[in-house]
């Protein structure tokens, strides 16, 4: 008789649970209530009756409720990730200080998608408020990681990412308001807001402090080779970029920048030499394989030139001058079809950057360049 009381229960508690599933389903919470209530008449102890009676108060906006269920859920099954997650979104709806532990137990162990990102964008508010940067920015980093098209997820993180970017220059200009890593980092602001000529007297002025600063050369001759356009700032430019050459550790990125000097004095073979250290060095470097891909195309070497472009995509997917570059082998090859989805690609991303510089520019600040709308002296075709 035990035994078969038993197994009737059993079956009255899955028929029940069945049931409700059907009025969730049926988006009938009312209905799926009642059955999760005569669960738990038959079976006090049922953590699932009270997860799904938790959740469906949770997202009634009864957070009290909700806390009730969720807490009885996990008393009797600590495991349910979920239930610890929504518990922990509950708690600090309340205003609990329990909230911050139930959501980093559960952050880790969230597999599904938007839950894990509630729970993260909780979390990392919750650090925030408490004053934690670096746990703030850690969050952020994993939610954009998880869903790097997410627009609250980007507005989060670009916001935490400029706080934290201001208080380490607080720091700094507190610590050492007269040193050179201060002065580049003016001149650096100067380059973002388009003040060219400020940002080189800055970097000079940084370069007076400490002859011997890493990554300053470079940076200044691209703030010189970008402030004008005659033989004067070329050669300027071309000895802050062989003294970077020399002295620091990154060679792959002043090589290029001697190649586009060089290419732009119609000097090809000291271009191929400089583009080709640059490979050399970095396979990996966009304006290096850019570089080469100019010159073997000058070269009439398409399909030599086709696999450098296909690199320096794979390496940066929304370069515009790669994709315009590539139409154009493509099209010199025959490749019709090819290059009409090159070309397309290149209006299309051209198109996003000119909205992207339409913003920027009402935020008086200047976009990092990104690879050219349209190659110098060429012709759409």
């Amino acid at each position: 008789m035990a035994g078969q009381t038993g197994t009737s229960r059993a079956a009255g508690i899955h028929d029940h649970l069945r049931k409700a599933a059907e009025y969730l389903k049926a988006n009938d919470p009312n209905s799926a209530v009642k059955e999760f209530d005569a669960v738990l008449a038959l079976d006090p102890k049922n953590a699932e009756a009270y997860a799904n009676l938790g959740v469906i108060a949770f997202f009634q906006r009864d957070y009290r409720n909700a806390s009730q269920y969720l807490g009885k859920a996990l008393a009797i099954d600590p495991s349910l990730a979920k239930t610890q997650a929504l518990l922990g979104i509950c708690q600090r709806r309340l205003g609990d200080p329990s909230a911050r532990a139930l959501l980093e137990k559960s952050f880790p162990k969230l597999k599904d998608k938007p839950l894990r990102l509630q729970v993260g964008m909780e979390l990392a508010a919750i650090y925030d408020q408490q004053g934690d940067p670096a746990a703030t920015a850690s969050v952020m980093q994993s939610l954009v990681d998880l869903d790097p098209d997410n627009v609250d997820v980007l507005f989060m993180a670009q916001r935490v990412y400029a706080e934290l970017a201001d208080d380490t220059l607080n720091k700094l200009a507190v610590l050492a308001p007269g040193s050179a890593r201060m002065q580049q980092a003016i001149a650096e602001h100067l380059v973002n807001g388009g003040d060219l000529q400020h940002a080189i007297e800055h970097y000079k002025k940084a370069l007076q402090i400490d002859p011997h600063l890493p990554g300053i050369r470079f940076e200044l001759g691209e703030a010189v080779l970008q402030s004008a356009h005659d033989p004067a700032t070329q050669a300027e430019a071309e000895k802050d970029f062989e003294t970077a050459d020399e002295i620091d550790g990154d060679a792959a990125k002043a090589e290029c920048g001697l190649g586009g000097i060089a290419l732009s004095q119609s000097d090809v073979d000291h271009a191929f030499i400089h583009y080709q250290r640059a490979y050399k060095l970095n396979p990996n470097e966009v304006e290096a394989q850019l570089g080469l891909a100019r010159l073997l195309m000058m070269q009439q070497k398409p399909q030599e030139a086709i696999n450098y472009l296909r690199a320096a995509i794979q390496s940066d997917p929304l370069n515009s001058e790669a994709h315009y570059r590539l139409a154009s082998a493509y099209r010199r090859l025959q490749m019709e079809e090819q290059a009409q989805k090159e070309m397309q690609l290149f209006q299309e991303i051209k198109k996003t950057k000119d909205q992207v510089k339409e913003l920027y520019h009402q935020m008086n600040i200047q976009p990092k360049a990104q690879g050219n709308e349209m190659p110098d002296g060429d012709q759409q075709e």
